[in-house]
């Protein structure tokens, strides 16, 4: 299985670039598999293995699993340096990991600086599901005045407010409505 992975790493690259999945001709010229028999062999285990599948018109495609990243065994310190075991135990994919509700689940790009302090920079992409209520101290998206903000739900004097996470900004007192677009449950950032 150890040149299995390094092929299914090349599909894997191979789709990111293209979306879709080379035939059986280009990935024996892809992967440097001289025989169709090798290349059926080789994807037949990759299907039992379960990154790969066909399609009803028998075109091959990915699998959820073919998404999946590995997690490794150990953890990293953030503090002192520690060993770490970079053997791969699980995988797991980024939808299974970060969205409970997809129907419900947007990605929303984060403008601005006023949530810095919680840890949101200008450019992540906050996932958020939506829903009409939220808890005291969730982060949401808000709609005040017909515009959006993201900040965090607090309550002064019996009344809900928004509260940013940098000193820069003030609080947000609603004068007319405030609606709950949808609750922060995740956060991408790309380095």
């Amino acid at each position: 299985m150890s040149n299995d992975r390094s092929y299914l790493g090349i599909l894997q690259d191979y789709y990111s670039t293209h979306r879709t999945l080379p035939s059986y001709a280009s990935i024996g010229r892809l992967l440097g598999l001289r025989s169709k028999s090798s290349v059926a062999a080789m994807v037949a285990r990759l299907k039992l293995a379960g990154y790969l599948e066909s399609t009803p018109d028998k075109r091959l495609a990915p699998s959820k699993r073919f998404f999946g990243r590995p997690i490794a065994t150990g953890s990293v310190r953030a503090g002192l340096p520690d060993p770490v075991d970079d053997g791969q135990s699980d995988t797991v994919t980024l939808d299974d990991y970060l969205i409970e509700r997809p129907s419900q689940t947007v990605l929303v790009r984060v403008k601005g600086d006023s949530m810095q302090d919680a840890g949101i920079l200008d450019g992540d992409l906050v996932v958020v599901e939506k829903r009409a209520s939220a808890q005291r101290g969730d982060i949401v998206v808000a709609i005040v005045d017909n515009q959006f903000t993201l900040k965090r739900l607090d309550l002064e004097g019996g009344a809900f407010v928004l509260k940013p996470e940098n000193r820069a900004y003030p609080v947000i007192r609603p004068e007319g409505g405030l609606e709950i677009f949808g609750v922060m449950v995740g956060l991408v950032r790309k380095l």
